[in-house]
């Protein structure tokens, strides 16, 4: 029993310090985008924050896709480390980055050819879609560097270097917040003016992360095409389903932007402003699933499945206790919150709504990214795939709908944060039989090779 204490304990420890260590550089970037949020409002033109809306929408997409080719870097990186295998481990690392670069140089070429078609599909129109795509068109050909960046953060924290990945997202997200207000009221370049800063933010974190695992680790090898040949079947394996499973989240995102878009611009610039809250309140949640997941890999790979369980089960506890401590502080704040905004209406009351109860519902979010995580570490990445889809699609439109017929705006939000609930439920008891089956598997491996020792010994001695 103490030992199980002790082994609870310590991986709850290193899962509180992965995800904190790693929430702090995530914390500055998306500090950086609230911020953005208010010097774009002291603009005085709400038009401005509902294209903020829009435009995040799509270029969510974009980082969707970063998201899943580093959920791969740091995977395969993961689990040759744990294997003791370091030259494979910059293989892999090398082979995803040109990976991204590939992508990331081909997406924004389709995407900025139907850059008007995408954004009114989303909802946006008039001097509101105007804005949009000079916002995206600024942002959207960086792509590349987002990437890089972000498939070099997977490995430092793969390679336990999880401070220096926070030490270098945080200088960009300072580059950004120097640059800001600088382009957006000092060469009065407003709204181009927060792009652009951003482009700066991107090309420090890529340079630096690629620098820093180069100089420390020597993570990365030559680059070559013959590598991502020859590994494109296993990148492939986990890219590709990791991809999807992330691209999920924009499509829910869209989903509730198309309907928050009936109830007019107060409740679309409210989405926008929940929606760049939301990470930095949670920035913790989110660096989470980045976190435990070289956790898991390394364990999973070593073949410590008793330590790949307790690694879960100390993710969800850590989910459950941020949220709430989290959720307290936005309510004593709701109100600082909305004047930062100028907000007023239906904007205002929105804003109330989520730094409140709908905030508590970040612990289920919170949940299917500790599962997504443990999934795509052991073998399983298409489990993550139907659970996000699932959460993103079934879990959101039928709920999103009926909120709206009931409660207008606030009942879409409302619904999304119901659906959301079934499907962390289905997640987190897939992934709890998936741990046990490990070290049932184990236990049953150990007790047939036990016995094949044990029927060779009375052979001798017969």
């Amino acid at each position: 029993m103490s030992q199980a204490v002790f082994l609870t304990g310590g991986l709850m420890r290193h899962v509180a310090t992965m995800s904190l260590t790693a929430s702090v550089g995530i914390l500055a970037i998306f500090a950086v985008d609230f911020v953005d949020m208010v010097f774009i409002a002291m603009l005085g033109e709400a038009e401005l924050a509902s294209a903020i809306g829009y435009a995040g929408t799509l270029l969510f997409f974009t980082n969707a896709i970063n998201i899943g080719l580093s959920i791969a870097a740091g995977t395969l990186v993961a689990q040759a480390l744990g294997r003791d295998d370091e030259q494979a481990a910059r293989e892999h690392a090398t082979s995803v980055a040109l990976f991204a670069l590939i992508i990331s140089v081909a997406i924004p070429i389709v995407v900025l050819s139907n850059l008007a078609a995408l954004l009114g599909w989303l909802g946006a129109e008039g001097e509101t879609l105007a804005f949009s795509i000079r916002y995206c068109s600024v942002i959207l050909p960086t792509m590349f560097l987002m990437g890089l960046a972000m498939t070099a953060m997977a490995v430092l924290r793969s390679h336990g270097d999880a401070k220096v990945s926070m030490y270098v997202t945080l200088f960009g997200g300072i580059v950004n917040a120097v640059l800001d207000p600088i382009l957006i009221f000092g060469f009065d370049l407003g709204l181009e003016g927060a792009a652009y800063a951003s482009v700066m933010a991107r090309l420090t974190m890529a340079v630096g992360g690629i620098w820093y695992v180069i100089r420390a680790h020597r993570g990365f090898e030559k680059p070559s095409f013959a590598l991502v040949i020859r590994d494109t079947k296993e990148v492939s394996a986990l890219a590709g389903p990791a991809v999807l499973t992330n691209l999920a989240t924009p499509i829910g995102t869209a989903i509730i932007t198309r309907e928050m878009a009936k109830f007019g611009t107060e409740a679309v610039a409210a989405m926008a402003v929940i929606g760049r809250l939301t990470p930095l309140a949670f920035a913790a949640v989110l660096a989470l699933s980045g976190a435990i997941g070289p956790i898991v890999g390394q364990n999973y790979g070593a073949g410590q499945f008793e330590r790949v369980r307790g690694a879960f089960k100390a993710g969800l506890v850590f989910i459950t206790v941020y949220v709430i401590s989290v959720t307290i502080l936005l309510f004593f704040s709701r109100t600082f919150i909305a004047d930062l905004f100028e907000a007023s209406g239906e904007m205002r009351d929105l804003i109330f709504l989520f730094c409140g109860p709908l905030a508590l519902f970040q612990i289920f979010n919170g949940a299917i990214f500790v599962c997504n995580a443990s999934f795509n570490n052991l073998g399983h990445p298409y489990y993550s795939t139907v659970v996000n889809w699932g959460r993103h699609t079934l879990g959101t439109l039928p709920f999103a709908l009926a909120g709206a017929a009931i409660a207008g705006a606030s009942g879409v939000l409302t619904g999304q944060a119901v659906g959301g609930v079934i499907f962390a439920v289905i997640g987190t008891a897939l992934a709890w039989r998936l741990t046990g089956s490990l070290q049932s598997n184990k236990e049953i491996d150990e007790f047939a090779k036990h016995q094949n020792v044990h029927q060779v010994t009375i052979r001798r001695n017969w």
